[in-house]
């Protein structure tokens, strides 16, 4: 069995048992006979349980970070353009994630804590390639602020906490406020004409 189907059957068994008992409950020795190996490579994979967790939640929404990705080397699309592509990106996967999340049998707890996995996994993955595209608005001199990375990470988390909508649970109003002091934080910060941010009201 090569290294790879066996990182693969290692978060398939995790996938599967996590369909009828908590993350907590799982031992690294049911993951191991459900996916059919020792429990020594397990170990050779990965150094704890909750690591195996954090590599199924990203291969479980990577398609929409692979899209994401490919939108910093598009340089003949606009950065505006292509940061709205991100944003729909990151309500796709906030979106899939729900899904699951609500056909899941874990409880109030355990599924806050693979919440909280996820979102710590979307922001991370999407920083870069938004400050990326920032970076590039800057150079192209359509964007004025000193620290795109900041500016990403902030960006990310103001939106993926609003529009997910479980950590501070907010009626339509409240959300579309919160996103509109969003934008005209923005277009003030860098520098851009009112309006030319609305299209983060779309999500």
């Amino acid at each position: 069995m090569s290294s790879s189907t066996k990182y693969e059957k290692i978060l398939d068994a995790l996938q599967t048992l996590l369909e009828s008992k908590d993350i907590k409950a799982i031992t690294v020795s049911e993951i191991a006979q459900m996916a059919g190996i020792g429990k020594g490579s397990i170990y050779y994979y990965f150094p704890s349980k909750e690591s195996i967790l954090e590599a199924l939640i990203a291969r479980t929404y990577e398609r929409p970070m692979e899209i994401a990705t490919t939108l910093a080397d598009q340089k003949e699309i606009s950065p505006f353009t292509r940061m709205a592509m991100i944003f729909q990106a990151c309500r796709n996967a906030s979106l899939e994630f729900s899904k699951r999340r609500d056909s899941s049998s874990a409880g109030i707890y355990e599924g806050a804590y693979i919440h909280q996995m996820f979102l710590s996994h979307l922001i991370s993955r999407l920083k870069p390639t938004l400050a990326q595209i920032i970076r590039q608005g800057i150079e192209l001199g359509q964007i004025t602020f000193d620290d795109p990375t900041a500016l990403a990470e902030i960006v990310l988390i103001v939106l993926t906490v609003k529009l997910d909508n479980t950590i501070v649970p907010s009626g339509q109003q409240e959300i579309e406020a919160v996103i509109r002091a969003l934008v005209a934080l923005l277009e003030k910060g860098t520098e851009n004409p009112v309006g030319s941010l609305n299209f983060l009201m779309a999500f």
